[in-house]
């Protein structure tokens, strides 16, 4: 047994191993040479996200679904390239955004350089993707056009807030499918189209990938609250001091609204309160790392990983359909 990619994920099978490690290899050659200007500044902020590593989520699953056709098609890493590329680009938005101060176990280029250098080199890695996507064809640009809308949408949808009667549970889940599920989504979308897999396979893995994708995401909501900056890469709790309302804090709204226990009011009153204050975002991360709104956030995370599973059950058995289950377990293992 060996691992390769994200969460020690085990590949079995030797050839499956082999291509999907040459893949990802190209990918991260492909990764440095896009993100290369003739201005070195540009240059330098462009591949800071690129050289603090992470796990290539995306490029992963087109690899992986590539297996479905031919894995060796001369679209398969471009298309990798221009999803991860994508999602670095949104990245350095985020930080800005969030105002985020570490990413990736390194300082965010919004702390390093400025806002306004990281927004532009944002901006900066979409045009870049946008290049590699000319040369995928008309096909590949209206799926990666659909998909960045409803990335866009669910950024804006999630700034804008539920409207009035709609549930915020079910408001923040839409919110992740777009933010994040188009994006994985596409990519396993990218990795059966280019390799020329049956139209009803694509489907049935963009099914799989919107899924994963929004497990995933809920996967980092409970990192966020449970672990330290060692495992995330990020400063805990970050979405807490800006008052973003990831799931865990939405389902203990959810309790705090249908019991009205006494210590759930408080809680959900301190984190109404100033979390740029140290002591208080300590004591907010305290409470709802013991809170059973934790655990409910990784019974959802669960529900979305065995969602994915289930959507995979018409792809024939193989190694490669193997992985993705696996992938499946190891988000779910990740969220604890």
């Amino acid at each position: 047994m060996t691992v390769v990619g994200p969460f020690g994920l085990s590949v079995r099978d030797q050839a499956l191993e082999a291509d999907v490690q040459a893949g990802l290899v190209a990918v991260e050659e492909g990764l440095l040479e896009a993100t290369k200007s003739e201005v070195p500044f540009i240059t330098e902020a462009a591949q800071h996200l690129v050289r603090a590593g992470g796990k290539r989520f995306r490029p992963l699953l087109v690899m992986l679904a590539s297996q479905f056709g031919d894995p060796y098609a001369p679209g398969i890493v471009p298309s990798a390239v221009v999803v991860e590329l994508t999602h670095l680009a949104t990245l350095y938005h985020d930080d800005v955004m969030d105002e985020a101060t570490v990413r990736r176990g390194v300082p965010s280029a919004n702390t390093r350089w400025g806002n306004s250098v990281a927004v532009l080199t944002g901006d900066f890695l979409f045009a870049r993707a946008s290049q590699i996507l000319a040369d995928l064809g008309p096909e590949a640009v209206r799926v990666q056009a659909l998909a960045f809308e409803r990335l866009v949408t669910g950024q804006i949808l999630e700034t804008a807030g539920p409207q009035d009667g709609r549930d915020p549970v079910d408001h923040y889940l839409d919110v992740l499918g777009g933010k994040t599920g188009s994006l994985v989504a596409v990519s396993c979308r990218f990795g059966a189209m280019m390799s020329g897999a049956d139209e009803t396979v694509v489907d049935v893995l963009t099914q799989y990938g919107e899924r994963l994708g929004v497990a995933f995401q809920l996967a980092d909501d409970v990192l966020d609250i449970a672990s330290d900056s060692h495992e995330s890469g990020k400063t805990p709790g970050t979405d807490l001091r800006e008052g973003i309302p990831t799931l865990p804090v939405l389902r203990l709204r959810e309790r705090a609204a249908q019991l009205g226990l006494a210590e759930d009011v408080a809680l959900c009153e301190l984190l109404d309160s100033d979390l740029s204050d140290d002591a208080r975002h300590a004591e907010a991360l305290r409470l709802l790392r013991a809170h059973p709104a934790l655990e409910q956030a990784r019974r959802d995370t669960v529900r979305y990983a065995e969602d994915a599973r289930a959507a995979l059950a018409p792809l024939k058995e193989c190694d490669a359909k193997t992985a993705l289950v696996e992938l499946c377990e190891a988000v779910v293992h990740r969220a604890g």
